[in-house]
């Protein structure tokens, strides 16, 4: 029997049963393709990073990340989990994590005495703006009535930034509270609007101050909601830049309220010769320790 150690983390919070859940294998060499993918659906996280060895002794490590159902290019609050773990790994503070979506970069935040604060993850590609979709459809899957997304600023757009694409929609205090995800609604949006790809991940955000509130829905993925989506923070923190004539912003987004797992991500963007850049960071409390046994 093969044993490989496991720990568990909330990621984007600074207190236990808060944040979005995650488990990190550091060190997964031999577990197959379809092991990965078998632990990540038995351990039923959002997603589950598997530690490898970087083809680019340059580098720090091969990060691999597996939802329920799938692998992903890249995601926020795996990367910030995964940096705790490797924290002693680091060189002049900074990791670099080799993965589908492109080289990750993740600066670390320390306290006096050496102990991670934050882990500032850098998304590996500039902003993509996709389609703009019909607001009945999309707010169909959410849960809300079309006048629930606001338009003014803009439509419900498609975004990315080395993750998986997300739309991203602006909606009223009353329709963020109320969104409920549709999975029926969900399945019709994708066959029938070919601009998704066959996928479909919302994030619906409303304004609270300087600060945003947020929500992300993805069921046909496995995750009806998530509580705190790093690699949708950094297209829209991206993406509101890109609405506005300023050269860099920083936002805070407050997420996973309505789940009782409170989650604070930390997003800044900017503008570049090479496009808009962003990052998102936040803390992580280290929760369990066990191993898996194959």
């Amino acid at each position: 029997m093969r044993t490989y150690p496991f720990v568990t983390l909330d990621v984007f919070t600074d207190r236990r049963f808060g944040g979005n859940q995650l488990a990190v294998f550091p060190d997964a060499r031999g577990l197959s393709d379809a092991e990965m993918q078998a632990l990540a659906a038995e351990f039923n996280l959002s997603e589950t990073t598997f530690v490898l060895p970087p083809e680019d002794p340059a580098n720090t490590a091969r990060v691999r990340i597996f939802n329920r159902t799938a692998e992903m290019p890249f995601a926020g609050h795996p990367n910030v989990g995964t940096a705790f773990v490797l924290a002693d790994r680091a060189r002049e503070g900074r990791l670099r994590f080799e993965e589908p979506g492109g080289l990750v970069e993740i600066e670390l935040e320390r306290d006096a005495a050496g102990a991670v604060l934050a882990a500032i993850v850098a998304a590996p590609q500039p902003l993509t703006i996709g389609a703009a979709l019909p607001a009945g459809p999309i707010a169909a899957c959410a849960g809300i009535p079309p006048g629930g997304i606001l338009t003014a600023r803009h439509a419900p757009t498609l975004a990315s930034d080395g993750g998986n694409p997300r739309v991203l929609l602006e909606v009223t205090p009353e329709a963020l509270a109320a969104a409920a995800p549709d999975h029926a609604a969900f399945r019709r949006a994708v066959e029938t609007l070919p601009a998704l790809g066959g996928r479909l991940s919302l994030y619906l955000y409303r304004w609270d101050g300087e600060r945003l509130r947020a929500r992300m829905f993805s069921p046909l993925s496995g995750t009806p909601e998530d509580a705190a989506t790093g690699s949708a923070a950094t297209p829209l923190a991206g993406f509101l830049l890109s609405l506005t004539g300023a050269e860099q912003q920083a936002l805070e987004i407050l997420q996973g309220v309505e789940m009782g797992r409170p989650s604070l991500l930390r997003t800044t963007a900017r503008r570049t010769g090479g496009g808009i850049r962003a990052t998102v960071g936040g803390g992580c409390v280290p929760v369990l320790r066990g191993e898996a046994l194959l």
